[in-house]
C-alpha cells in the first residue's frame, strides 16, 4: 500500500482500461476526494454505488449503474438499473459486473489496518473481485470514520493506495414520529415478544416500533442496518448483552458512530452473511419490518417502482421477508400508511399494476391494523386486508373488486 496525495493518485489513475466500472462506497460514505480525483482523470467510466447520495460526478461519460437507486441517480437518463437482491450483489461482481478499481471510504489506519466503518455491505467482495482481475483498490481514509470490526476490517496489503483525509460524515437526527407512523409502530411493536430479533432499517415506521420497544428484555439485532433507535435501546437495556450486533451498514447522528467506533460488541458483516437467508432463518424469534408503496389483495407489494419507473430496488427486503418466515417464532411485517397524501389514492390497491417486489408475508400494517396474511386462504387474504389494513373510505370499492377477481 502507498499513501499518496489527490496529486499523486492522478497518475496511478493512468493505469486502468478505457471505460472502466467503478465500484465506490455508497449510501452515506461516499468517498467523494477520491472520486472526484477519478473523475478529473477518467474520461468515461461506469459508476456503479448503492443508494448513491447527492453529489457524485454528473456529466457526459459517466453512465451510472447499480441494484438501489438512491437519489443521486434515481430517475437519471443514463442509469442502468441491474434488478438484484442484495444478497446476490457480490455473485455479479464475481461474473458480470466484475469491477476494475474499487474506490473505499474508511477509517484512519489501525496497526496494519483500516475499517470500513459504518459500510461494509457489497464492498469485501468487490475488493476480492477487482483483485482477482488485477485492478485497483484505493482508500479513502477519514480520521473521522468510525473503525469497526468484523468483515469491516481490510489489511494494508488488500489496498493499493491510501488517500487521508479529515471530512466531516453525513449525519441524520432522528426527527419527531408523526402519528401514522407512530400508530403503525405501535401496532408492530404489540407483536414483537422479549427476546426477538430484530431488523429494522431507517425511516419513520422503524423509528417508531424501536421507540415502543425500549420496555422490552432480551432484544437481539440482525439486520441490513441500523440507527439510532438501536442505541436507544442498548440505553434502556433492552438488548442482550451476550449477543453482538450484526449489521452491513449504518447511518445516524454523530453520537451514534461514537458508540460503535472501537466497539466490539458491534460486528460489520458483508452482505452475503446478513442478508442470507439461511442465516437470518437461524436467529431467534427473527422480526423483519420493511416498508412498501402499495399492497394488493394478493398481499403482493410494490416497493420499489412509481408509475413504471424505478424508484429504488429489492435490497435487503426480499432476503428478510424469506428469511424471517423460516425463522422459528419469527414474522415478517409489510408496512405502509393505508393513504397516500401526495396522490390522493389508497396504497391498498385489488391488483399491482407495477411489478412486484416482494410477496407473502405474515402481516400487513397500516395505522388502520394489522391484517394477517402468511397461513390464511386467498380468501381470507384478501379480507383481512380489506377489513384490518384498508383505509376505510376504500372498503366498500376494495370488496366489490375482490368479488370480481373470486376472492370474496
Amino acid at each position: 500500500m502507498r499513501v499518496v496525495t489527490v496529486e499523486q493518485l492522478a497518475s496511478a489513475l493512468g493505469s486502468l482500461p478505457d471505460n472502466p466500472r467503478v465500484v465506490a462506497s455508497g449510501n452515506f460514505a461516499t468517498p467523494s476526494v477520491i472520486l472526484e480525483a477519478l473523475d478529473a482523470v477518467v474520461p468515461e467510466y461506469r459508476l456503479h454505488m448503492l443508494n448513491a447520495q447527492r453529489s457524485i460526478p454528473d456529466r457526459d461519460g459517466v453512465v451510472y449503474e447499480t441494484t438501489f437507486v438512491g437519489p443521486a441517480m434515481r430517475h437519471h437518463p443514463r442509469l442502468h438499473y441491474v434488478p438484484c437482491r442484495l444478497s446476490l450483489v457480490p455473485v455479479l461482481y464475481r461474473e458480470q459486473y466484475a469491477p476494475d478499481v474499487v474506490l473505499l471510504h474508511t477509517s484512519a489506519r489501525r496497526h496494519d489496518t483500516v475499517s470500513l466503518g459504518t459500510e461494509v455491505n457489497v464492498l469485501p467482495a468487490a475488493i476480492e473481485a477487482v483483485r482477482q482481475r488485477g485492478g485497483l483498490v484505493i482508500a479513502q481514509a477519514n480520521l473521522r470514520m468510525p473503525y469497526t470490526y468484523g468483515d469491516a476490517q481490510i489489511y494494508e496489503h488488500e489496498i493499493d493506495f491510501l488517500v487521508e483525509v479529515d471530512e466531516p460524515l453525513p449525519t441524520h437526527d432522528p426527527g419527531q414520529i408523526h402519528d401514522t407512523a407512530r400508530q403503525i409502530g405501535e401496532l408492530i411493536a404489540a407483536r414483537v415478544e422479549d427476546a426477538s430479533t430484530l431488523q429494522l432499517g431507517i425511516g419513520a415506521v422503524p423509528d417508531a416500533v424501536v421507540a415502543s420497544l425500549t420496555s422490552r428484555q432480551g432484544m437481539r439485532i440482525w439486520t441490513e442496518m441500523f440507527s439510532d433507535g438501536v442505541l436507544e435501546l442498548h440505553r434502556r437495556g433492552a438488548l442482550d448483552s451476550d449477543v453482538p450486533l450484526t449489521a452491513s451498514f449504518l447511518f445516524g447522528s454523530q453520537e451514534l458512530y461514537d458508540w460503535v467506533n472501537l466497539n466490539k460488541r458491534i460486528r460489520m458483516l458483508r452482505t452475503e452473511k446478513t442478508n442470507s437467508p439461511a442465516e437470518i432463518s437461524r436467529q431467534a424469534r427473527m422480526t423483519s419490518v420493511n416498508a412498501a408503496l402499495q399492497v394488493d389483495l394478493f398481499d403482493q407489494a410494490n416497493a420499489s417502482r412509481v408509475k413504471g419507473r424505478i424508484y429504488s430496488g429489492f435490497g435487503g427486503s426480499t432476503d428478510f421477508i424469506v428469511g424471517a418466515l423460516h425463522s422459528r417464532g419469527g414474522q415478517s411485517f409489510m408496512a405502509l400508511p393505508s393513504w397516500h397524501a401526495k396522490a390522493d389514492v389508497s396504497t391498498i390497491v385489488p391488483l399491482l399494476e407495477e411489478p412486484v417486489t416482494s410477496f407473502q408475508h405474515s402481516w400487513v400494517a397500516t395505522e388502520h391494523g394489522l391484517a394477517p396474511c402468511f397461513g390464511c386462504s386467498e380468501g381470507d387474504q384478501a379480507r383481512n386486508i380489506i377489513e384490518q389494513a384498508a383505509h376505510p373510505s376504500v372498503r366498500d370499492e376494495l370488496r366489490e373488486a375482490a368479488g370480481r377477481m373470486g376472492l370474496l
